[in-house]
């Protein structure tokens, strides 16, 4: 059966699994071990799906789950994620109920990256019904906790170690070489006049909304408000023994925060140039004010031909008598960690940074033979030949397992609205993602790698 007709005849099924799938809302949770409740309900279910469609299957402690089919000693691995971002405000439709809308699936997921995960698993269910001969062996790794640090991936190369060859499914076409390193810190405000503050979704979403309470006086309320008006941005402020202030931006993903409006760094300016006189504020205002590529800590030092830092404050919160702001950095493929952490050492006074995370960038040849095999994929598919890999400052599992690139789900020119409200995908390029993945598949089973 041509690839086509099987993608129409199982239109429905292929609909009905990724619809089950973005019902759990599987949002990271410390309700159960190790990712929360929701994530095992999602793995379980997935597992059912893949064992369905003739996969061996296994759970690994709910970490992640695999389907595995062919056979050889060497593996391609095609690495998807369960767990999702929060859904955020914004929505036209119920985040976890799916919806067909003007020919898009809408819902948290149906892109980033339960689509990837159903996408893969037809292209897999098309090769066993077909008969398909491997000589490789083909395993679907689902993790429950990319949008958290990947520490399900980690667990699992521990138990199984790495694969030889593959692709994870959440990313962009025609594929991607490289991606930049990773810094996540937190930012402490000791002593401050604001009283309390919450804001943002999550510390690799641009924050959309924040709300700060503050001392009665402490500012001058004409000037905070001409700034935001100067700005175009909407807010909101309350009197009563104290003032509270809520400044609204635009979400976006942390890798591409100039697609965004952030909300915390405009109230912060909003205060700075009001006249609040606080010393948090101002080591905002000095370090990062609007900037997003770390160009007050001197970071277009490192830039390469290639990529350039950016960087996110993304949650935000007062913890005691403290403020906690997490800062999400990618930086350059062709720099390292060590390098980064030097322009980072900005603590001063009452002020201080504390690292939490780092992760080295991940690079490949474009002649590499995994990458040449997965881009013809696409090419002979899709009949594109201009396109070009790129590089990106996204994280995806090709950090956390050898041998990996992202390739999709994403095509040019599109924008499925990943990690903000209505997030989408179209029907049509759904389905041309499993035939790329199908020819991806051979490819990878026929290459000598």
């Amino acid at each position: 059966m041509e690839i086509k007709q099987f993608i129409e005849e199982n239109m429905e099924n292929i609909k009905a699994d990724l619809a089950t799938l973005v019902s759990y809302n599987s949002v990271y949770s410390d309700d159960v071990a190790p990712f929360g409740s929701n994530n095992r309900k999602v793995l379980d279910k997935a597992l059912e799906l893949m064992e369905a469609k003739g996969l061996k299957t296994t759970n690994d402690e709910y970490y992640c789950g695999f389907g595995e089919t062919g056979e050889g000693e060497k593996l391609i691995g095609i690495l998807a994620h369960l767990d999702v971002v929060p859904a955020g405000e914004g929505w036209n439709s119920d985040p976890f109920q799916m919806i067909e809308k003007d020919g898009y699936f809408i819902g948290r997921g149906v892109t980033d990256d339960k689509g990837g995960a159903v996408a893969s698993m037809y292209a897999l269910k098309y090769l066993i019904d077909e008969k398909y001969p491997f000589k490789k062996r083909v395993r679907l790794i689902l993790g429950c906790n990319e949008e958290t640090g990947s520490a399900c991936i980690a667990h699992y190369v521990s138990n199984y170690g790495h694969i030889d060859c593959g692709f994870t499914p959440d990313g962009d076409f025609p594929g991607i070489y490289a991606e930049k390193g990773m810094l996540m810190a937190n930012l402490v405000g000791h002593k401050t006049k604001i009283k309390s503050i919450k804001g943002g979704e999550a510390s690799n979403v641009v924050c959309k909304k924040v709300t700060a309470v503050l001392p009665a006086g402490s500012f001058d309320e004409d000037k905070f408000k001409k700034y935001l008006m100067d700005k175009g941005l909407s807010f909101e402020i309350e009197k009563g023994d104290d003032i509270t202030v809520t400044v609204n931006g635009v979400a976006a993903h942390a890798s591409t925060p100039d697609l965004g409006v952030n909300a915390f760094n405009h109230l912060m300016e909003a205060l700075y140039y009001a006249d609040l006189n606080d010393p948090f504020v101002d080591w905002i205002h000095k370090n990062f004010a609007l900037t997003v590529h770390g160009e007050l800590l001197g970071y277009e030092k490192i830039a390469d031909e290639i990529s350039n830092t950016s960087i996110n404050l993304g949650v935000m919160d007062k913890q005691g008598d403290d403020i906690v702001v997490s800062l999400d950095m990618r930086f350059p493929v062709k720099s390292n960690c060590a390098t980064v952490s030097e322009y980072m050492k900005i603590s001063e006074g009452s002020n201080e940074v504390v690292i939490t995370e780092l992760t080295e960038p991940l690079y490949f040849d474009v002649n590499n033979p995994m990458i040449k095999a997965l881009k013809k994929a696409y090419e002979d598919v899709t009949g594109d030949k201009e396109s070009q890999m790129e590089a990106i400052g996204g994280g995806t599992y090709a950090k956390a397992i050898h041998n990996c690139i992202a390739f999709g789900d994403e095509f040019a020119g599109e924008n499925n609205h990943i990690h903000d409200a209505n997030e989408c995908q179209s029907i049509e390029s759904f389905k041309k993602q499993i035939e790329i993945y199908v020819q991806a598949i051979k490819n990878l089973n026929e290459a000598e790698i």
